[in-house]
């Protein structure tokens, strides 16, 4: 969509085509046009007969890599949608993904699905997502080889790069900035989803 706006992230993340950048502090006016350009997307997925599913991926074993489920969990509590895989009760993580990708085909028709992962960025990112239209290339910051996934995924920047072995990095990440940033992106998400039901 013509909105989105060039950003250029660090290597361990996502490079990605078309992005949306937002962060606690974007101003009200920046933040409902991301909502609006989401809402459009989920309205013409609709139109087309597609099913939206969230794909929130991530594990509660480390801090860092919690984002995904816990955004998941408040967005089946907040926004009652029931189309949303990877949760803290069940993550989809590395061991789990690929069958729950089979599933999500097996399941929905012509699924729509956008994915939540957490990214490593450059020191200044720390609290920023990206919203970005491109697959997401889940496992990269922990070099895993895993299937391009989704048609659309936030990242939320939840630390940055540092000589640490990435897997003990993840696991220094502050708890409150994973909270924040899901918190963000859970609000986009279900508001978004009840604009585009108006």
């Amino acid at each position: 969509m013509n909105t989105f706006r060039r950003h250029k992230l660090h290597e361990v993340a996502t490079k990605p085509k078309n992005t949306l950048q937002f962060n606690e502090q974007t101003a009200p006016e920046a933040l409902q046009a991301i909502i609006d350009n989401l809402s459009a997307i989920l309205r013409e997925a609709r139109s087309e007969q597609r099913e939206i599913v969230y794909l929130c991926i991530g594990s509660d074993r480390y801090i860092g890599d919690s984002l995904g489920p816990l955004t998941g969990s408040l967005i089946v509590e907040n926004a009652k949608i029931e189309r949303v895989y990877g949760t803290l009760e069940e993550p989809i993580h590395a061991f789990n993904l690929k069958p729950a990708l089979k599933d999500i085909q097996k399941t929905y028709h012509h699924p729509l699905i956008i994915c939540v992962d957490a990214s490593l960025g450059a020191k200044e990112q720390v609290g920023d997502v990206l919203f970005v239209d491109a697959p997401l290339m889940p496992g990269k910051a922990l070099e895993r080889m895993l299937p391009e996934t989704g048609d659309y995924h936030f990242q939320g920047i939840v630390n940055y790069l540092d000589p640490l072995p990435t897997s003990q990095f993840l696991n220094d990440t502050r708890l409150h900035t994973v909270m924040k940033l899901s918190r963000l992106i859970a609000r986009v998400i279900t508001e978004s989803e009840q604009q585009a039901s108006q």
